[in-house]
């Protein structure tokens, strides 16, 4: 429902919206493109593959061998922007890592165990309020309920050559358009986590650099990067998207950037300099936006810390904050991978095996 909460302040003064609902600041485009590709009737028998293939563990245990968990006593700093990320846009934490990469990027994933990625490259070129922007982008993913489907786009394509079109039943041409189908709601939620990622900074300036060091870089030149001559860049670009320009802009897109699974900077920045200008932006800080008083998210259910009381994730096993175990005591083990199942769970937190 619509109401106007009455927002606080995180610890450095940044406004937090209580029970934010993701219907807040999801972009149109973005809800209009899962809802076309949930209409494809291949859609359950993809959802069944990644499940049967463990994907989702797969990746878990991937990232942690080849990354370093942040914490309070492993970088801290970064630690808290994810914590403060989180109280804002009304989360329960994820995992948060650290892996060595070159190139900007970062990445949420896990449905049982939600964790984000941060490439390097960006802790050694953003400021603090951008990589603010960036990790409430990651946030928003998991705030607007994408970690699914994001996961199965990535899964889709090497099963699509694994298996096989005649394993899943449908042809050459059906298992493209899924793929393009898969691939335009990735892009268009972007839209709608770039705006999370400004209620998380509260600066669409530092929004717009951020994104513009997304498109260009962090040069020795930095300080002759200007935001506004940016904006003005991408104002520029769209309207000149006209006419025989426009047709030709419209093949190369499709020749070359249909499976792109970001959309291209221009749009990003003008993408949140509408969304600014709307007014919408304004209202959510002012405390008027619809709420969910039962704080759903990708993560599901949240429980409170015997040891600290901070609100968690109930799939967390140990309490981020001070150590505590959060799982009751175990009443069985399970049958495939012996760890302890605690009560009224009936999948094995380890390995996903049923519980009866």
């Amino acid at each position: 429902m619509f109401s106007s909460a009455r927002p606080g302040q995180t610890a450095s003064g940044h406004v937090t919206l209580p029970y934010l609902s993701h219907e807040a600041f999801v972009a149109p485009a973005d809800k209009i493109a899962l809802q076309n590709l949930q209409k494809m009737p291949v859609l359950p028998l993809l959802m069944r593959k990644f499940n049967e293939v463990s994907m989702d563990q797969f990746w878990y245990v991937q990232n942690t061998a080849n990354s370093v968990r942040c914490g309070p006593k492993q970088f801290h700093t970064i630690y808290d922007m994810m914590c403060e990320a989180c109280e804002i846009l009304s989360v329960p934490e994820p995992e948060l890592y650290v892996s060595y990469s070159p190139e900007y990027n970062a990445y949420t994933a896990g449905m049982n165990r939600t964790f984000i990625v941060l490439h390097s490259a960006l802790i050694n070129d953003f400021s603090d309020d951008e990589l603010r922007f960036i990790i409430g982008h990651e946030v928003g993913h998991i705030k607007c309920g994408h970690l699914l489907y994001q996961s199965m786009s990535q899964l889709l394509l090497p099963l699509l050559e694994t298996l096989g079109t005649a394993t899943l039943g449908m042809g050459q041409l059906v298992g493209a358009g899924l793929l393009a189908g898969f691939l335009e709601w990735v892009r268009q939620a972007e839209f709608s986590c770039d705006r999370a990622g400004l209620l998380v900074c509260q600066n669409p300036d530092v929004a717009l650099s951020a994104t513009m060091k997304l498109g260009c870089g962090n040069t020795r030149f930095s300080e002759e990067m200007s935001t506004s001559a940016f904006l003005e860049q991408a104002r520029s670009y769209s309207e000149q998207n006209q006419g025989l320009e426009g047709l030709a802009r419209a093949f190369l897109f499709m020749l070359y950037n249909r499976y792109l699974t970001h959309p291209q900077v221009v749009f990003r920045a003008k993408g949140l300099d509408e969304w600014v200008k709307s007014g919408a932006y304004h209202r959510i800080l002012r405390g008027d936006y619809p709420r969910d008083a039962a704080g759903e998210s990708q993560m599901g259910a949240q429980k409170q810390c015997t040891g600290c009381g901070k609100i968690v994730s109930a799939t967390i096993a140990f309490c981020p904050s001070c150590g505590q175990k959060m799982h009751p005591t175990a009443t069985a083990l399970c049958a495939r991978c012996g760890d302890p199942i605690p009560p009224g769970i009936k999948f094995c937190l380890g390995c996903g095996y049923p519980t009866s």
